[in-house]
């Protein structure tokens, strides 16, 4: 399977996992090299199918992957390939963002996984012209003090990470015990963003905003219903982080269709246009404009703003100065 555009054009990707976003070829080389047996195809146990039930069953064909990301050398191969299918795909400015605490089942710690993935990000970056960003994930369905040692870490490796996540079932845990992390990623100037609006209605985005601070919220598809809250995202800038093909995979949206981002965009919110998982939802950024364009009535200038917002939303690490 080729999901590489052979017509590359510049873009800006701020939404992206890692371990939703590793070649086939290379889990099944990984799983090779690690003696992990594969019970299937490769590609039927990391490519999911247009529609899924559920979130919870998409994320069921990311669990391959995190079994071969059990290494320094496999995350970093993993980081490396990713910045060349990057700059393959037309992206100027990459950012990833993956859960540190995920990756420690052979006894690899956060620090070391954090700077396993940074080593890739650098060595895609000696071979293409791509600027990278690095962000970090807490779990909702983990404990305070697991987050708080997630945003601990990126603070220690702040010359990688530009920025602190919080991914998860929105349905079931909610943001607020996770408040700590998130404060003292804002007392050590490392902006945030967090899945919401995604698998929860509106009152996900409320929490995203108001009790962790963020700046970007990731998919926020749900925030229609609520006028109070598209005043409050276009008065404060807060980009959405949209991922079209995935939204459609997990059922927060019934068709490309019916896609809110280009509706919100045409009310003056700052909508940005990612992929979430490059191989889980065989695309690239490339394949998801294509796709808004033939099946939502995307244009020209639609996509030109939707990369404007994104230049603008980006976060940089000390290392990676912005470039919006």
């Amino acid at each position: 399977m080729n999901i590489l555009s052979s017509t590359p054009t510049p873009r800006y990707e701020l939404h992206c996992h890692l371990d939703g976003s590793v070649r086939p070829g290379t889990v099944a080389d990984l799983a090779r090299e690690q003696g992990i047996v594969l019970n299937r195809p490769v590609e039927e146990l990391v490519v999911a199918p247009a529609n899924c039930d559920s979130l919870t069953t998409f994320l069921t064909y990311i669990d391959t992957p995190l079994q071969v990301l059990q290494t320094p050398d496999a995350l970093t191969r993993a980081a490396r390939e990713l910045v060349e299918d990057w700059d393959a795909d037309g992206v100027v400015h990459g950012e990833v963002r993956f859960a540190p605490q995920l990756h420690g089942r052979e006894g690899m710690t956060l620090d070391e996984a954090v700077q396993a993935v940074a080593e890739g990000l650098a060595a895609g970056r000696e071979t293409t012209s791509v600027r990278t960003g690095l962000l970090l994930c807490c779990l909702r369905h983990q404990n305070p003090d697991e987050s708080l040692a997630v945003a601990e870490t990126a603070l220690r490796q702040r010359e990688h990470v530009a920025g602190l996540d919080l991914a998860g079932d929105e349905k079931r845990f909610t943001a607020r015990s996770h408040r700590a992390a998130f404060d003292l990623a804002h007392a050590g100037g490392l902006p945030c963003t967090a899945h919401a609006g995604e698998a929860a209605g509106p009152e996900s985005m409320w929490e995203a905003i108001d009790i962790l601070g963020v700046r970007r919220i990731g998919h926020g598809v749900r925030c229609t219903t609520d006028p109070a809250l598209l005043d409050r995202l276009r008065a404060d800038r807060i980009a959405l982080e949209m991922c079209p093909t995935s939204n459609v995979q997990t059922g927060a949206v019934p068709t490309l269709a019916e896609h809110p981002a280009a509706r919100l965009l045409a009310d003056g919110l700052p909508v940005t246009i990612s992929t979430d998982t490059r191989t889980t939802s065989a695309t690239n950024l490339n394949r998801e404009f294509d796709a808004l364009r033939h099946s939502a009535g995307w244009h020209a200038d639609q996509e030109a703003l939707a990369q404007k917002n994104a230049a603008r939303a980006v976060f940089a690490a000390p290392s990676e100065p912005s470039t919006a």
